[in-house]
């Protein structure tokens, strides 16, 4: 299977899914990609404790959001 027949398969199978799963979908990858980003503020910055770390997630999705 190439990438566009993967792709594909990938939209049918979504617009298979209720609203509801699509959204919890979106939600889980969210939370993935910000605990992603914490560990990685977590190495740049061993020093910071969680409250810091959530400042520093805060700035970079603030960021991210106005690019």
């Amino acid at each position: 299977m190439n990438a566009a027949t993967a792709l594909d398969k990938q939209i049918e199978r979504y617009r298979q899914m209720t609203g509801e799963q699509r959204l919890k979908i979106a939600l889980d990858l969210h939370e993935m990609s910000c605990n992603i980003a914490s560990e990685g503020i977590r190495r740049q910055h061993p020093e910071a404790n969680e409250t810091e770390v959530e400042q520093f997630l805060h700035a970079r999705l603030k960021l991210a959001h106005a690019a």
